[in-house]
């Protein structure tokens, strides 16, 4: 067998490991800890993983619950509803825990997981793709940076990147404004759109006990791109609510 089958051959064997358990790419690379574009580029024959990546992955694959492991990658966030019956997502595991030296970096890295995927809004039913350019807008942008220096409003900002995908799904008070700028004539051919999203963060007192969460409102900045399709851009203005916080 030449050495180019043999490869693609490899490819498709960790595609099609990774089809018996049920879980999408995005899913799959969550539970081992592999690293999405590096999926993409097995599975598509764009790069061919060593011979050890099948068997391996076939050993650790081969008894796993996909339903147990759908509710661990997901067991992170919940949507619930205040007592106005407006949505929140609240983030039950903080993977940024501290207020200060956060790695924007890491941040940026979690982010681009989401690049490819594709969410609906529940109420307009607008499908929202996430593309190239949200992770390093949101990590980077002005209105980031001038969060960077209030630390509690930073740490809300790193780990709403555990989240987008939800945020996106409850974002509601949805406005337009037309495209003045000329940076953006093409990707945003068709104008703005701004959503409304919340969010939660859990506190915990000093004996390291859950005692409340807090809420934080934000923006969802969308373009409408010339080629008809709505992408996430930015998420903005992250703010904590004045609003009693969310009890245990």
């Amino acid at each position: 067998m030449a050495e180019g089958d043999a490869g693609m051959e490899t490819s498709e064997t960790v595609k099609e490991i990774r089809s018996r358990t049920g879980l999408n790419r995005k899913e799959f690379c969550q539970k081992f800890g592999i690293p999405l574009r590096t999926m993409e580029e097995w599975e598509t024959g764009r790069r061919i993983p060593p011979e050890y990546i099948p068997r391996m992955l076939a050993y650790y694959t081969r008894s796993i619950d996909t339903d147990n492991a759908r509710n661990e990658i997901r067991n992170h966030y919940d949507i619930v509803e205040d007592a106005e019956g407006n949505k929140v997502v609240i983030i039950n595991d903080l993977r940024f825990k501290s207020r200060r030296n956060i790695d924007w970096n890491t941040v940026e890295q979690c982010l681009k997981e989401y690049v490819g995927s594709c969410v609906q809004i529940l109420e307009t039913s607008d499908e929202i793709y996430i593309g190239k350019d949200f992770p390093d807008e949101y990590t980077h942008s002005k209105d980031t940076k001038s969060l960077k220096g209030a630390n509690r409003h930073a740490k809300a900002n790193a780990n709403a990147s555990q989240i987008v995908e939800p945020m996106i799904k409850i974002a509601a008070g949805k406005t337009f404004a037309p495209n003045y700028e000329e940076k953006h004539v093409a990707d945003a051919k068709y104008g703005w759109y701004r959503y409304d999203t919340r969010f939660a963060i859990p506190v915990y007192n000093d004996e390291g006990n859950l005692c409340r969460y807090n809420i934080f409102g934000a923006r969802i900045l969308i373009r409408h791109d010339e080629d008809g399709k709505m992408y996430l851009y930015d998420i903005l203005r992250i703010k904590k609510e004045t609003s009693e916080p969310l009890e245990q």
